[in-house]
């Protein structure tokens, strides 16, 4: 049976796959992000189906609730709160933590709590799924705004577990490492230009932590993501798909 279920940072990257493969399987997929041009690029490249993008950004309340109005009359089965951005932090005039933290943490509740009302009206097991990181549980030096993000998704996706099981709403996270998409691009080539070397001899030093040796795919992620969508007995659980990288911490 068809589900419909809300992507957040569905226009590029991790989102993108998620929606494509949801869209594979049957799903109605409602896209949300800033940027529309990326969104129409997603949608394009669904498979058939009453699918449709949402413009709003997860860090205003005010942005979230405008698109609430929009879906009033929806029902949906699942929150994808996969928004988020990276990079480093440093302490100064130009420290990146609030916009780091507002984005990843605040923003997942703020996109949460919105969309709430609407899963609430599904029948059955209904689903919160979240994209944290591999950082959730590693160090690495100037991310401190993005490790501690990533790090509170968990806590917050442990304390919705408990909160909701009793309305069989079912909570989980991700922990993904490198995945090939264009912000993990970014991120080796600005730590390679930090540190004088070319991208791709950072790339092989980063992968000497990874016990595969490579990255993961979009692709692998979705596939992760839709199978802990068709399930009814896991909650509260932190799921690594990293290559392995978080057994060498």
């Amino acid at each position: 049976m068809s589900k419909t279920y809300i992507i957040s940072g569905a226009g590029s990257g991790i989102g993108r796959a998620i929606s494509q493969k949801l869209s594979t399987i049957g799903n109605t997929c409602i896209l949300l992000g800033r940027n529309e041009t990326n969104l129409q690029q997603t949608l394009s490249t669904l498979h058939k189906g009453d699918h449709q993008i949402i413009i709003a950004d997860i860090r205003s309340k005010e942005s979230l609730q405008t698109a609430f109005e929009r879906l009033s009359n929806t029902t949906i089965n699942g929150i994808i709160a996969n928004s988020g951005i990276g990079g480093e932090n440093k302490w100064g005039d130009n420290d990146r933590w609030d916009e780091i933290i507002d984005t990843n943490l605040t923003g997942t509740y703020n996109f949460v709590n919105t969309f709430l009302p609407l899963l609430r009206k599904a029948e059955d097991t209904k689903q919160i799924l979240i994209t944290s990181s591999v950082l959730a549980r590693l160090g690495v030096p100037n991310y401190a705004a993005y490790c501690a993000s990533k790090a509170g998704l968990l806590g917050l996706m442990r304390s919705w577990a408990s909160q909701f099981a009793s309305e069989n709403i079912l909570v989980n996270a991700i922990c993904p490492g490198w995945v090939d998409t264009d912000m993990a691009q970014q991120g080796l080539q600005g730590i390679a230009d930090s540190i004088g070397i070319t991208k791709q001899e950072f790339y092989g030093i980063a992968m000497q932590s990874v016990p595969l040796r490579r990255m993961s795919q979009p692709e692998e992620i979705a596939d992760l993501v839709a199978y802990l969508l068709n399930q009814s007995s896991i909650t509260g659980q932190a799921i690594d798909i990293n290559c392995g990288a978080v057994m060498n911490s």
